[in-house]
């Protein structure tokens, strides 16, 4: 284990001043800047698109090796971030699997709470079907509030009635809007990024006053689980959201889901979009591709 890089990280990450008191707009610009530069893997091409109504970015491999597609959701608390904040992932996971991804631009808070970014993934997903793409060539993968609305794109599916996609990767996914893991006290001051404060400031403008106690707002919690696909959940020991991916997991495999509850110790909030200068990332995004490969070839030959 690579004790001087993850040590590194948390102090890089501490050294960054992110206000989540202040406006959104100023949050978004804060976030760009602190997203950008991150290294695309080679041999991956990035090109704008639509999807579901919404502009998108779609990435293509340099050589397409597995007949599928992933379908991004970024993360950034519902209020901040975009598909290109995120690009340097999800070409990870792109450059790793061979298969080709989108990434919808969803509606962000307060402009459009809840349940606004929802409504849109889903009609990406829809969209995706629409096109042909059988839903069992489909993934799903986001990280933080990303990771959230894979398993919130699937519940809506399967409620409205669709096909639910291959499976579903979700990196430190965001699934209790009402904060309620112990892991937000028993993890505050070892999370160089998040506390349960920062976190309320935001997940209040995708709230918007609503009651959180809501299987789509906190499905670790208050959703009803069954019949999801196979799940991968991958998490760092030193987030203060880790318990929304234990607490998920467990409720998921007594739901009788094939759920993969994957963490990394003593790494922080989405570590594995530090692919390059942490081998825990690469290690993770590597585990992450063959769970993608795995289930979608098990779907096409079943």
């Amino acid at each position: 284990m690579s004790q001087a890089q993850r040590a590194a990280l948390d102090a890089a990450i501490r050294s960054i001043t992110f206000d989540t008191s202040r406006p959104p707009a100023e949050l978004r610009e804060g976030f760009r800047a602190m997203t950008a530069g991150r290294p695309i893997p080679p041999g991956v091409t990035i090109t704008p698109a639509e999807i579901g109504g919404r502009p998108a970015l779609a990435f293509e491999p340099e050589r397409v090796t597995a007949e599928g597609t992933i379908l991004y959701f970024h993360g950034g608390a519902w209020v901040v971030g975009s598909p290109a904040t995120a690009q340097a992932l999800t070409a990870g996971l792109v450059h790793r699997t061979g298969m080709r991804a989108v990434s919808p631009d969803y509606r962000l808070a307060p402009e459009h709470p809840f349940p606004a970014a929802i409504d849109d993934t889903l009609a990406a997903y829809r969209d995706l079907l629409d096109q042909g793409v059988p839903a069992e060539r489909i993934v799903f993968a986001g990280d933080s509030a990303g990771g959230g609305l894979a398993v919130t794109t699937m519940l809506a599916a399967r409620d409205a009635g669709l096909p639910l996609p291959a499976g579903a990767v979700a990196f430190s996914p965001a699934l209790d809007a009402t904060l309620s893991g112990e892991s937000m006290t028993t993890k505050a001051g070892v999370d160089p990024l998040f506390t349960r404060e920062s976190l309320g400031q935001l997940l209040a403008h995708y709230v918007a006053g609503q009651d959180p106690r809501q299987p789509l707002l906190s499905p670790a919690v208050y959703a009803d689980l069954a019949g999801l696909p196979p799940l991968l959940v991958q998490v760092g020991s030193n987030e203060v959201l880790l318990d929304d991916s234990t607490r998920f997991v467990a409720r998921a495999a007594a739901a009788g889901v094939d759920v993969i509850l994957d963490v990394t110790a003593d790494v922080p909030h989405v570590f594995q979009s530090s692919a390059g200068i942490l081998d825990e990332a690469d290690a993770a995004l590597d585990r992450a591709a063959r769970f993608v490969l795995d289930h979608v070839s098990q779907a096409v030959l079943a």
